[in-house]
């Protein structure tokens, strides 16, 4: 009597498949088990592609160590501190630097003058002329320039070093002076770091990136 009563009970009508009042008791994912985070952070730790052999992980570091001195010598362009020798970092050195770029010393233009007088002297002159290039130009030319030299340098190194001693008198100014006066030297262009400012104060404006 039980058994008859339970079979009237159960529902055994057919199911249609687009039958929207169904509900699948599995949530719809992504098709694929989702991985642990201690395995997807080892994933990331992975290297990209691992040597396979000596000579292949000799040319990852190499390529590693290339980029490396790119990045580099890209933020010494820059001025980054971090990346700049130990003689050129501190704000000290930065002020020297920055002093010195933004006029126009006398001394900077001792080397271009120097060659001028190499390339004077090695010109076939004729005699006449010859000797009186050598009268104005080693006789009264060169002395000048380096007397002019000698004051300039001096006067810089002095000058550097009583400003930066007043503007940071919390940092050593040791050598600072030196070191303005050795800058001072150089051709504007082939100064190191690059200078940062024109004569007269002007920051030096970015550098366009060239069209390809």
């Amino acid at each position: 009597m039980f058994r008859r009563r339970t079979q009237q009970d159960v529902d055994e009508s057919p199911v249609l498949a687009n039958d929207n009042s169904i509900t699948d008791p599995k949530p719809q994912g992504k098709g694929r088990p989702t991985r642990k985070r201690s395995d997807a952070e080892k994933e990331r730790r992975r290297p990209v592609t691992a040597p396979a052999n000596r000579k292949e992980a000799y040319r990852q570091m190499r390529e590693r160590q290339a980029a490396e001195r790119s990045r580099a010598r890209e933020g010494m362009m820059r001025g980054e501190e971090k990346y700049l020798p130990a003689r050129d970092r501190g704000p000290v050195r930065r002020f020297a630097r920055d002093w010195v770029d933004s006029r126009r010393i006398v001394s900077q233009y001792f080397l271009p003058f120097s060659l001028v007088i190499l390339l004077a002297t090695m010109i076939p002159f004729p005699p006449p002329v010859q000797g009186y290039v050598y009268t104005v130009v080693i006789t009264v030319g060169w002395p000048v320039m380096m007397v002019g030299v000698l004051f300039t340098s001096i006067w810089v190194s002095w000058k550097v070093k009583k400003v930066a001693a007043e503007k940071f008198p919390d940092e050593s100014v040791r050598g600072v002076g030196f070191y303005a006066a050795m800058r001072a030297l150089q051709i504007r262009k082939l100064r190191f770091p690059p200078p940062l400012f024109l004569p007269g104060g002007r920051p030096v404006p970015p550098k366009q990136p060239k069209d390809k």
